[in-house]
Formats: C-alpha cells, sequence, structure tokens
C-alpha cells in the first residue's frame, strides 16, 4: 500500500473539505458566470490541497515552503473571487454559510503560515 504522508496532514485534509466546498458553491453560479467565476474558483480552491500535497512530497525545505506559499497564495485567491461574485450577487449565501468558508480559509493559511515557518 502507497504511502503518501500528505494524506495525514490536517491542513491538506482541511483544504480537500475547502475545495469541495468551493467546487458546490461554484456550481450554484449563473450559466453565464461559469466559464470565468466558476471556473477560476474551483480552479483556485483545487491548487490549495494539490500544492500542499506537491509540497509535502518535495525534499527541501526551501521547495515545501514554495508550494505552501503558493497554496496560500490561492486560498487568499479564492476570497477575492467570491467576493467579487459576492458583489455581483452571484453567491448564494443563503444555501452556503459566508463566515464558514471565510474562518476554514483563515485556518488553513495559518496552518500553512506555520508550516512555512517551522524550524527545520
Amino acid at each position: 500500500m502507497a504511502n503518501f504522508r500528505f494524506k495525514s496532514l490536517e491542513v491538506w485534509k482541511k483544504a480537500i473539505s475547502l475545495s469541495v466546498l468551493l467546487a458546490k458553491i461554484s456550481e450554484e453560479f449563473p450559466g453565464r458566470y461559469q466559464s470565468s467565476f466558476g471556473d477560476q474558483l474551483r480552479r483556485a480552491g483545487l491548487s490549495i490541497p494539490n500544492n500542499i500535497a506537491e509540497g509535502n512530497g518535495r525534499r527541501s525545505d526551501r521547495e515545501n515552503t514554495n508550494f505552501y506559499n503558493i497554496a496560500k497564495g490561492s486560498a487568499y485567491e479564492c476570497i477575492s473571487i467570491l467576493e467579487v461574485a459576492t458583489q455581483l450577487g452571484i453567491v448564494n449565501w443563503t444555501k452556503f454559510n459566508r463566515d464558514e468558508v471565510e474562518n476554514l480559509t483563515e485556518e488553513i493559511c495559518k496552518m500553512l503560515h506555520s508550516l512555512m515557518n517551522r524550524p527545520s
């Protein structure tokens, strides 16, 4: 059986949950926004756990940190996309909990920051 260390990381598990949640939110966007906002939100959301996994598989701390930093940037990108989409009125916040999304994203960013700043 394969041993992928990243699968035991709490930050990766939370990032998977966030990615799934963002995909569900984007599915609710009107059709005319699917190829712009929807696709971009799904890609940015998927980038978070993928970069955590890739960073975890690298050999050097510098490489780990680079991928964790990219994951953190993608998390910020998701919040920015959601804010623009909210101002356009295309996010269904009656179906989804905005605080939950933002708090989970913030928690992931804090966890990534800790990973990036841990002693070698």
